[in-house]
């Protein structure tokens, strides 16, 4: 593999020793993903902003990078959303221990290394043109969105693979960079209308839900969807793009909107132009009424939210539509309980054509910088949400705020907000999302093993003697992996109620948030990580974390570790030059 002059350079230590951080890191992407070159990147969009989400290990990591003056990004870069609207903390009344100074730390760490300070997880609706080629997105949504609807072609990026590509401005080329990795592996025919945002946003997850853990989607579930309208307006695409990457969807086709879509027709089916599919899912009107009927409001709504991603223009319009139907009746929403996330950008678009005063005038709140899945909430006060996007019920159910959260079209929505009588009764009480389409396949192993794989070009020899904690099903560190205490905290989840601590730590790959390699890096700097982990599959968010803080590192093994190890065997890790190998010491 040819690695370019200039990344030489910086890995050299040439251009300081941030880039030199950031440079080895893309190499190991590289080397691990098996590229044959390095793209120069046009554009990239880093996440890790939230105080909640980062956490203690974001701090860190970003306080020693910024420390190096020279280390500036190379390529036009942009951040994802804050935790707070600075200007609206009263409102929002975070109870969270210096928390401002926190999310102030974090924005300026990220300034100081020359980003855009945007504060937006979408920043393909920024009224910015955005190029053509290459990006290197680390926001889910923004991910699904771009190569989805756009020119730009996006991997699914980690937080931490972002950021040194926006520094050094380069990515190792592969993953969906190559056209035959871009392939639908799922078919979805819809069989029904789909009438609001939230019907899109609906979809979009549930699709992702279906998923089964023995399906063959190295890249993601990429599901080709047949049935729906000829055209989609950009807030309908993004309510169905940002719910499907919940589960880790990187693009999506639609028939009639996209362009060359990759499907053939054969003996009148369509069929991926790669093979076969993964799954045909169908969905209909029943599976519809039966997520609202599962989504709706069962007692107390204590906060309506809206804007998850953040709000589009025509979202605003809709609220503030719905408001002002209400508002002339002479009724005004009571506590301030609707908030409107949005950018800077449509906020300035939304106050120029009166939108925001509407909102504003009807007691609603209308943030900037940030999102409610980011956002931590006075639990004295909210202890149930009402939203009507599932990528905000996906993370807000999660560990990020555990709050019961239900779904409904924005007009029931806003509905809710002006008469909190409509859902008198108890709270809902939060129940953990068993993931029954995600259970485990594995079976007790028995005799001896010796399994080689591959490291880390940057990590030097070592041998590791540990217990293993395996499983053949993703790991999603942020929400469901507590950033204190390292316990795996997923119902359904093969090691759910289990501490990573001190463990050879074996699975597939990391699933959810692209923030996810900070709460690894946190639980590291702790000392409540693993001592070595193992991936199946090349995991862009797991592998950062690994090199950054050189724990010991291995992938690509000659034989499926996540079956040939049980959980709790005895087993010995090491690294002697390019190679990795695991082996048995005493079976579970």
């Amino acid at each position: 593999m040819q690695i370019p002059d200039r990344l030489k350079a910086q890995l050299a230590g040439e251009e300081g020793e941030t880039r030199r951080k950031a440079a080895s890191l893309v190499v190991d992407l590289a080397f691990t993903a098996g590229a044959e070159e390095f793209v120069e990147v046009a554009h990239s969009h880093v996440s890790g902003v939230s105080v909640i989400t980062g956490g203690h290990g974001l701090r860190r990591f970003l306080s020693d990078l910024s420390k190096d003056t020279s280390g500036k990004v190379s390529i036009p870069t942009t951040l994802n959303s804050a935790g707070c609207d600075k200007t609206k903390m009263e409102e929002m009344d975070i109870e969270w221990p210096d928390f401002l100074e926190q999310q102030f730390e974090i924005i300026q760490a990220y300034d100081k290394l020359g980003i855009e300070t945007s504060l937006s997880c979408t920043p393909y609706d920024a009224g910015r043109d955005l190029p053509k080629g290459i990006a290197c997105w680390a926001e889910s949504n923004a991910v699904c969105y771009a190569n989805s609807w756009t020119d730009l072609v996006t991997n699914r990026e980690s937080g931490l693979s972002a950021l040194a590509t926006a520094l050094t401005g380069f990515a190792p080329k592969w993953g969906l960079h190559l056209e035959d990795n871009r392939q639908p592996n799922i078919l979805v025919n819809v069989n029904c209308d789909l009438e609001y945002l939230s019907d899109w946003s609906i979809l979009g997850d549930w699709i992702g839900a279906q998923v089964k853990a023995d399906w063959n989607t190295p890249w993601g579930p990429m599901p080709y969807i047949t049935g729906l309208p000829s055209k989609a307006s950009m807030a309908r695409k993004k309510a169905l793009t940002a719910a499907a990457a919940n589960h880790g969807c990187p693009m999506l086709w639609v028939e009639g909107i996209s362009d060359e879509a990759p499907v053939v027709e054969v003996d009148g089916k369509l069929v991926p132009a790669s093979g076969e599919w993964q799954g045909v899912l169908e969905f209909s009107k029943s599976n519809l009424d039966s997520e609202y009927s599962s989504l709706a409001p069962t007692g107390q709504v204590d906060l309506v939210v809206i804007g998850c991603p953040q709000a589009s223009l025509e979202e605003i319009r809709t609220t503030a539509s719905a408001c002002r139907s209400f508002a002339e009746m002479g009724q005004k929403i009571p506590n301030n309980r609707l908030w409107v996330f949005t950018s800077n950008e449509n906020y300035d678009l939304a106050q120029a054509d009166g939108s925001v005063a509407i909102l504003e005038e009807s007691g609603a709140v209308v943030l900037r910088d940030t999102c409610p899945e980011v956002t931590p909430y006075n639990r004295s006060k909210y202890n149930h949400l009402l939203t009507n996007s599932m990528k905000a019920e996906h993370y807000l159910t999660s560990g990020l705020n555990r709050i019961p959260c239900s779904v409904m079209p924005i007009i029931k929505c806003v509905e809710h907000a002006f008469n909190p009588e409509l859902s008198a009764g108890e709270r809902p009480v939060l129940h953990a999302k068993i993931k029954e389409s995600m259970k485990s396949s594995k079976t007790k192993m028995s005799g001896h093993f010796h399994i080689s794989g591959q490291g880390l070009e940057s990590q030097g020899d070592f041998s590791v003697e540990g217990y293993a904690m395996v499983s053949d099903v993703p790991i999603t560190y942020l929400g469901y992996v507590n950033r204190d205490s390292g316990i795996i905290e997923e119902a359904g989840h093969p090691l759910d109620g289990r501490a990573i601590e001190d463990t050879i730590l074996v699975y597939p790959k990391g699933s959810g948030s692209t923030v996810a390699p900070y709460v690894l890096m946190g639980l590291i700097y702790t000392g409540k990580g693993p001592k070595a982990i193992l991936n199946r599959d090349i995991c862009p968010l797991t592998l950062p974390a690994a090199s950054l803080l050189d724990l010991p590192y291995g992938h690509s093994f000659s034989d499926d570790p996540c079956m040939e190890i049980n959980d709790g065997d005895r087993v010995l890790f090491t690294k002697v030059g390019d190679e990795v190998s695991i082996e048995l010491i005493e079976r579970a």
